[in-house]
């Protein structure tokens, strides 16, 4: 059975929270790579951890890679003057809002050691929430 930290960061900006869960993904790839460097028989040094984060943003667009900016009802100087970040990142899907009182949830797991198939991945999470 696998073991999950949960971690409350409570109100946080979303660059934080990226720059967070990029630090803790690098760890688990350093990991990774540390143990498939060792010889074939011996222990993994450490084992990767996983974690789930829970937090709570300020006002904030993030536009993922199949998205278009186009589909924001206001331009980047508008969501600037309501004082209301906006981010291009790396994860599939459309536009998506966090804000206060909206409890947001980041996995960060090595799924090899859960599942080999994404999509089945996806689908618990849906099946979730």
């Amino acid at each position: 059975m696998q073991k999950v930290i949960f971690k409350d960061l409570g109100t946080i900006s979303y660059r934080e929270a990226w720059d967070y869960q990029q630090k803790l993904l690098q760890q688990s790839i350093d990991i990774k790579l540390k143990n498939r460097n060792l010889k074939e028989g011996h222990q993994p040094l450490l084992n990767v951890r996983h974690y789930l984060l829970f937090c709570q943003h300020p006002p904030v667009y993030t536009l993922g890679s199949s998205g278009s900016s186009d589909h924001l009802l206001l331009d980047e100087k508008g969501l600037q003057k309501k004082g209301i970040e906006f981010f291009k990142i790396n994860r599939g899907g459309d536009i998506t809002y966090h804000g206060p009182g909206q409890i947001v949830g980041y996995p960060i797991f090595d799924l090899e050691e859960f599942f080999t198939d994404v999509h089945r991945y996806v689908r618990y999470l849906e099946e979730a929430t």
